[in-house]
């Protein structure tokens, strides 16, 4: 303002020309005459800067949207501006803004703190299947707290291509039993799917461990015909949509809950899955519901489940039960194998077949080994030796 007041005074009173005050004073000599224009109209305070904001801005949000937007991010603090945007247009809104519109306005309502947008990694590489059923991704979660302080898991599975959620069951200890029968419940749900790919966590695989035997969810796979797919050893983006499935599961349902008991626990996760499945737009597959692009599967009927491995009878003659030793062995047939010493006095079975020792604790294959003797085979009764023996 002292700039322009000393050029206006300088053209009036000085003397000056009006191309020697603009070259005085740095400017064009159309600002020069602006500004004494300005001053013989209205004196110095015309002379003040003034705001630069246009009178009309037709690409402007309509105040009753913003008002719209607004109230849709203060009762959903985890909406978006995509998830508001694409809400707006479901309530049939004629002049919809742009998801950066949006985001201003709650940036302006200081709804959202405007932050560095995250640099993917060069090397990384978005992949997807082409249909539903081709691949599942499973995994198992904490999370899941209760008023006495204990903390349960859940086995989650999700549809690679559709975002479906197949599986969350929520179980006091990821071991072997509650993991294969969330698994196998999943698979009378909604069929036999291709693939699986899961990380190389024990109740998954055997891959690292000490013997190579087959555990129950690779024996699961293994006679419905699918493809049991296993991670790198720590590379948790292979398996990157059951991951951003448990972002979700934490952000909206997990964050500051306490359960009174895990029947309750599974009856407010099965309306969290509910709803995820068939109201939550998925930005990752065009906004669309993971229900609507699950029930575009092919018409090809699935293959036939077969989960007699969870429910054998194993009262025929190719079935012995023997009682783990205090050493951690059993005997069948003269021959002896461990099946470690925590499980002294467990009483067990033994499927027996031409090449192979099966061997059960429960649901719960505990070890397979190669059979070395051709001998007969006694069905004595097994005998509990310990204080503390379990049969599942």
């Amino acid at each position: 303002m002292e700039q322009r007041y000393d050029a206006v005074m300088a053209v009036m009173q000085g003397g000056f020309t009006v191309t020697e005050a603009a070259q005085k004073f740095g400017v064009s000599r159309e600002s020069v005459y602006r500004w004494m224009k300005r001053y013989e109209d209205g004196g110095l305070e015309a002379l003040a800067e003034g705001s630069h904001r246009p009178k009309h801005s037709p690409l402007q949000t309509p105040a009753e949207i913003e008002t719209r937007v607004v109230e849709m991010r203060r009762q959903h603090p985890l909406w978006g501006p995509l998830r508001i945007q694409h809400q707006l247009q479901r309530q049939g809104v004629d002049t919809l803004p742009s998801h950066m519109a949006i985001y201003r306005a709650l940036v302006r309502h200081g709804l959202i703190e405007p932050g560095v947008k995250r640099k993917k990694l060069p090397t990384y590489k978005r992949w997807e299947r082409g249909r539903s059923m081709e691949l599942w991704q499973m995994d198992v979660v904490g999370g899941v707290l209760f008023e006495d302080g204990s903390e349960a898991k859940i086995l989650t599975g999700v549809d690679d291509h559709s975002r479906f959620c197949v599986c969350c069951g929520i179980m006091v200890r990821a071991t072997t039993r509650p993991v294969c029968e969330f698994f196998a419940a999943a698979l009378e749900r909604h069929g036999v799917p291709e693939e699986i790919l899961t990380d190389n966590g024990k109740v998954f695989t055997n891959r690292f461990g000490r013997n190579q035997t087959e555990v129950l969810f690779d024996k699961i796979c293994r006679e419905n015909g699918i493809t049991h797919r296993l991670t790198a050893p720590r590379s948790p983006t292979t398996t990157g949509k059951i991951e951003r499935f448990h972002r979700s599961l934490r952000r909206e349902f997990l964050t500051g809950k306490i359960f009174s008991s895990l029947e309750e626990a599974q009856r407010q996760l099965n309306e969290w899955v509910l709803d995820y499945n068939t109201n939550r737009p998925h930005q990752g597959i065009g906004m669309a519901t993971p229900l609507e692009r699950f029930s575009r599967r092919s018409p090809v009927a699935p293959p036939a489940l077969d989960l007699t491995v969870m429910q054998r009878d194993r009262s025929g003659d190719d079935w012995v039960s023997r009682t783990v030793s205090l050493n951690g062995t059993i005997s069948v047939a003269n021959q002896v194998f461990s099946v470690g010493k925590h499980r002294s006095g467990t009483i067990v079975d033994i499927r027996i077949t031409d090449q192979v020792l099966e061997t059960w604790d429960g649901n719960e294959l505990l070890k397979a080994v190669l059979r070395q003797t051709k001998g007969v085979i006694r069905k004595k009764r097994a005998e509990v030796h310990g204080p503390h023996p379990t049969r599942n």
